[in-house]
């Protein structure tokens, strides 16, 4: 008996994994709940910062783009880049894909993944099912990765949470419980943006805090971006350019070039559509930085440096950190100790190789795990467009 591929995750990296390698004809099998991160983890009335053109699913056929799935759900279809995509339709685009491409999703959860002593990968599953994998394909998108500074974890003793003093806004699906609260909200990049508006329209009194002057500030519409620099999914810029279509020698950089890139291409900056609900809306303060966060009678209260070297106290019912995600591969518990030992990391993350292979063979990684290797577009659904062939033609030869 032929052993299967194991992927882990049924995210938008996960999901178009596995449609190419069922493609090739490899043996595979998927677990996960369909677009979990996004539905479970994303605020309803979201709306994707990314373009239409940037949020197809990449597959080894045509007739599964985004604009395919518009049509066949008879809903109007997302084109241009001004046409926004909400979280919802994502969501469903998502499944639809899964349901056409990937039909047999396993909907449990793998605890463990370890060497197996007669070759391959022995995978341990929810269910109790034992079973052996000639090569895993890692694609877990934000599960585990929700990154909470330490100068706010210390007023989140017991762990972020929305009915706590602090919470991670990945940790939030529904913002009208804040309705008529004070509410902070740390960060300046879309999710902090977002997160703010929200909730201020949900009825919360809403104040931002971002580090930096000039910290919180809004990408220009379509029709402002440079007309004599090449386009790319995410605007028109050379470096957009050549991290969208030329991520190859991205791995070749030095490390703290590669980690710094993948922090500071495509933000912390605002959708150009945002501006107007948040002008007005939300009150911010520009900081030198948080210097710890405190709880008095169950409320939040932060102390922060302003530019002018004063300290100040801001208080509220709840803090939200929109802190982002960082990739720790001890977050990654299934992954057994002996694995995790011999993966070469950089900065937490697994070094990768061609194909997107790690240290260890037959052990793959792909979507925000193989950013620090292949660049930031690995952060973004079209991502998948280079990843996924890639990765499955690496895997075939390889393991085929």
């Amino acid at each position: 008996m032929i052993q299967p591929v194991a992927v882990i995750g049924a995210g938008p990296f996960g999901l178009s994994t596995a449609a190419h390698l069922r493609a090739r004809g490899i043996p595979v099998r998927v677990f996960g709940e369909p677009m979990v991160s996004w539905r479970d983890h994303m605020p309803a009335g979201m709306l994707l910062k990314s373009t239409p053109a940037a949020s197809s699913i990449d597959a080894p056929q045509r007739g599964h783009t985004l604009v395919d799935y518009c049509e066949a759900a008879g809903i109007p279809r997302l084109v241009a880049d001004e046409d926004i995509i909400p979280v919802e339709t994502f969501i469903a685009y998502g499944e639809w894909f899964q349901q056409r491409l990937v039909p047999g999703l396993e909907r449990v959860r793998v605890v463990s993944v370890d060497r197996s002593p007669s070759g391959g990968f022995e995978l341990k599953l929810d269910s109790g099912e034992l079973f052996t994998a000639r090569a895993v394909v890692v694609a877990t998108g934000l599960s585990g990765l929700a990154h909470l500074p330490p100068e706010l974890a210390a007023a989140a003793a017991d762990g972020p949470t929305p009915t706590g003093p602090v919470s991670h806004s990945s940790q939030h699906h529904d913002l009208t419980r804040y309705d008529g609260k004070e509410l902070i909200v740390v960060g300046a990049g879309q999710s902090a943006l977002e997160t703010a508006v929200l909730a201020a329209e949900a009825g919360a009194r809403v104040r931002v805090v971002a580090r930096g002057r000039g910290s919180v500030a809004f990408g220009a519409p379509p029709w402002h971006q440079p007309k004599l620099r090449p386009e790319s999914p995410f605007g028109r810029a050379w470096s957009l350019w050549a991290f969208s279509y030329y991520p190859h020698p991205y791995r070749y950089l030095p490390s703290q070039a590669r980690h710094y890139l993948v922090r500071r291409v495509l933000g912390p900056l605002g959708a150009w559509w945002l501006r107007e609900r948040f002008e007005g809306t939300v009150r911010v303060s520009e900081v030198e930085r948080v210097l710890r966060a405190d709880t008095a009678g169950g409320h939040p209260a932060l102390t922060v440096l302003s530019h002018t070297g004063r300290t100040e106290e801001l208080s509220a019912d709840h803090v939200i950190a929109a802190t982002g995600y960082r990739v720790d591969l001890a977050a990654m518990d299934f992954l057994g100790a002996e694995l995790r030992t011999r993966l070469a990391v950089s900065r937490g993350t697994p070094k990768l190789g061609a194909g997107y292979v790690s240290s260890v063979p037959g052990l793959y990684f792909t979507g925000l795990p193989s950013a620090a290797s292949y660049g930031p577009v690995m952060r973004f659904v079209c991502g998948t467009e280079f990843a996924s062939p890639r990765l499955v033609k690496h895997l075939a030869r390889a393991h085929g």
